[in-house]
């Protein structure tokens, strides 16, 4: 039985998605959502991507959607391990981590390690 574990060039892929995410996600919580000075801008009516992007995640951390996207694709990918719906799992992991979320990313995180243990799909 061959266990579904990501080639070395996948690593470097699912490294690299990991980074972002995480640099991303503090750009924006610290840069844009905890900055008081960009926040008074924002709300003054100041039109811009940063202020755009600032609203918009706020939204969705409201409602913990990084958070439940990284715990039901992590799910998904523990029922049919593959790397798509790793990266995807570990991109929203890390961003719902540092936005708040961190109660269903963690698990999320837990199902993703979890998945190691998996058998890899058969090739077709």
């Amino acid at each position: 039985m061959r266990l579904f574990l990501p080639s070395a060039r996948a690593t470097n892929v699912l490294l690299i998605v990991g980074f972002a995410a995480f640099g991303y996600a503090f750009y924006v919580r610290y840069l844009a959502i905890e900055q008081s000075s960009v926040s008074l801008a924002c709300q003054a009516g100041q039109q811009s991507w940063l202020c755009t992007s600032r609203k918009i995640l706020t939204v969705l951390f409201g409602y913990s959607v990084f958070g439940w996207t990284a715990l039901i694709v992590a799910a998904l990918n523990l029922l049919r391990p593959s790397l798509v719906l790793f990266a995807i799992a570990l991109a929203a992991t890390c961003m719902g981590i540092v936005l708040y979320n961190v109660g269903l990313a963690a698990l999320a995180a837990g199902l993703l390690v979890l998945s190691f243990a998996r058998s890899a799909p058969a090739a077709a």
